[in-house]
């Protein structure tokens, strides 16, 4: 068997070094020959599908034709060949038997992505930050930070995304993309800290794709983030696309900037100045201290957010993810099963706005936390809701995150859990939304997605 085994990576390889020689060389002129390449890579039957389905997409829609070619031309070789053997061979091909090893022997599901959250310091002080409840005095040191990579990439991820805080604060954590060059990287930033400096290390890697938030035009974003915050961010955009290193942007969607994040105006914009994707989130105000609820969005503005979303990302040679609206893709909430998130103190929490733990890292190894009943619980669960438009443990099935902990003693890290758990009034007040947004889940479920969503993929 291991001989066997052996043969199928070394064949793996082979096809793997095949591409990247394609890419290495006019990778547009090769993009058939990628395709087929990495359809010799797939035996799961569904993997091969959707192969075939973005193979058509590409072959059929301009937008999408235009948008692959856009990276092809664009992106810098060493970074578009480490996007493709960091994200797409490690983490999905080579990676996947190792994660699903776990499954299939003890019932322990491995996430995909670890989201880690070194520091929660930051220059910038953005109304209803998560991070704004957090000590800015907890930084992990940089060498638990380096083991806990090390134990996640030894227990098959090779996807990280780095948070907080602002991750430039941390010099050191270019060190621990270079020395991890296995394994993909996309740091969240303000873009504050991002000058040529850092941007030429970032190229020299190739393995990190920064995520810049930004929350509209320059009004909108100042507003939140601070005056002269947007034209740093402008500023960070065009320093990275000089260089061809992928980026994209992440808007926290509120009900006062809904309508410029999703305008034309303001994609066409991000489009030229050369962000590949936007990941659009709903605004929690979970951070315990001055919530105002006024900014989460009514239940018409989220429904719009699903249907504008899909709207851009069918039109424009742009990729878009609304981490709420497309959850029925991925068979509900994918928190504690495909992701999951390590804070500043090192609890293990299943999502950045869920600050619920029962295990901390300090002397113990994060596979602890997958063998947790928490995480078990949790996906033992999903979908929590039959309508995979109302996916969230906390706001769309207000009992879920509430009773998991009572069963599990799952403890809250910061105020706004403690609030969620203990509190009926912030209770009441953060599902408002979702109460306004069931009629309309309801008919777009039944209208657009006729009642089903990927139930494959709900229990993990």
């Amino acid at each position: 068997m291991k001989i066997i085994d052996n043969l199928e990576k070394a064949t793996k390889q082979t096809i793997v070094n095949k591409i990247v020689g394609y890419l290495d060389k006019n990778p547009e002129k090769n993009i058939d020959k990628i395709f087929e390449a990495i359809k010799m890579l797939t035996k799961d039957e569904s993997a091969l599908a959707q192969i075939e389905f973005v193979q058509s997409y590409y072959n059929n829609d301009k937008y999408k034709h235009e948008y692959i070619q856009d990276i092809l031309k664009n992106t810098d070789t060493k970074c578009l060949k480490k996007f493709f053997s960091c994200f797409f061979a490690n983490a999905n091909w080579f990676a996947g038997p190792r994660r699903q090893k776990y499954m299939d022997e003890e019932d322990t599901k491995i996430p995909f992505v670890m989201l880690l959250s070194p520091s929660m310091r930051c220059p910038l002080h953005c109304k209803g930050c998560y991070a704004s409840s957090f000590s800015k005095k907890d930084d992990i040191p940089p060498e638990e930070v380096d083991r806990i990579i090390g134990e996640a990439r030894d227990l098959g991820i090779y996807y990280i995304i780095i948070l907080g805080g602002e991750p430039f604060f941390n010099d050191y954590l270019l060190d621990i993309y270079e020395k991890y060059d296995d394994v993909m990287f996309t740091p969240f930033t303000s873009g504050l800290f991002l000058n040529e400096k850092i941007a030429d290390r970032l190229k020299k890697s190739g393995n990190v794709i920064p995520m810049l938030s930004v929350e509209g035009f320059e009004e909108d974003t100042d507003a939140r983030r601070g005056k002269g915050t947007y034209q740093k961010v402008l500023k960070a955009m065009d320093i990275l696309h000089e260089r061809g290193i992928l980026f994209g942007v992440s808007s926290a969607v509120t009900r006062t900037n809904i309508n410029t994040v999703l305008s034309d105006e303001f994609t066409d914009m991000l489009i030229r100045k050369g962000s590949k994707m936007s990941w659009y989130f709903l605004f929690m105000p979970v951070n315990g201290e001055d919530e105002d609820f006024d900014m989460m969005l009514t239940g018409e503005q989220r429904d719009y957010l699903g249907r504008r979303n899909r709207e851009i990302r069918a039109n424009k040679p742009y990729f878009t993810i609304d981490f709420f609206n497309d959850a029925p893709y991925v068979g509900g909430c994918i928190a504690g099963k495909y992701f999951f998130h390590v804070n500043s103190k090192e609890d293990v929490e299943p999502c950045i706005f869920s600050h619920f733990s029962t295990v901390n890292l300090k002397g113990r190894h994060l596979i602890d936390a997958f063998r947790d009943p928490f995480f078990k619980k949790l996906r033992s669960m999903q979908p929590y809701n039959k309508n995979m438009l109302r996916p969230c443990s906390m706001i769309d099935n207000t009992n879920v995150i509430i009773n998991v902990c009572k069963e599990v003693g799952a403890k809250p890290d910061d105020a706004g859990a403690e609030k969620m758990l203990h509190d009926p009034e912030f209770h009441e007040k953060i599902t408002k939304s979702s109460k306004e947004f069931a009629p309309y889940a309801e008919k777009t479920w039944q209208e657009f997605f006729k009642g089903s969503g990927n139930d494959k993929f709900a229990k993990g």
